[in-house]
């Protein structure tokens, strides 16, 4: 089975609002197995354009990335963390499981 993938990124504008979205959506992401694989570390933009965060979360599925986004308990934590709180991009994006370069 193919993991699927948040890939977000975020401009936090009242960090102190944002962190009660973060505690609400441990909920949802425990529920569907949810994995940080980055969250918010150093990063260099070489091209196109970047926000002040980065986000990518590993699922055990696909199904269950686009589940998570659409779960009762992620929509209500997404209310605590819209504008003017956060500004958000995100993508979910199936994994790849072909060959790689040799």
């Amino acid at each position: 089975m193919t993991k699927g993938y948040w890939v977000a990124r975020v401009d936090v504008a009242d960090a102190e609002s944002y962190k009660a979205y973060v505690a609400a959506n441990a909920e949802a992401f425990r529920k569907y197995g949810a994995r940080f694989l980055v969250r918010a570390g150093r990063f260099e933009n070489p091209e196109g354009t970047s926000r002040t965060r980065n986000v990518v979360i590993e699922f055990p599925s696909y199904q269950a990335a686009l589940d998570c986004w659409h779960s009762p308990e992620y929509q209500a934590a997404m209310q605590l963390r819209l504008p003017p709180v956060a500004a958000i991009d995100l993508t979910i994006v199936e994994g790849y499981d072909g060959p790689q370069p040799a």
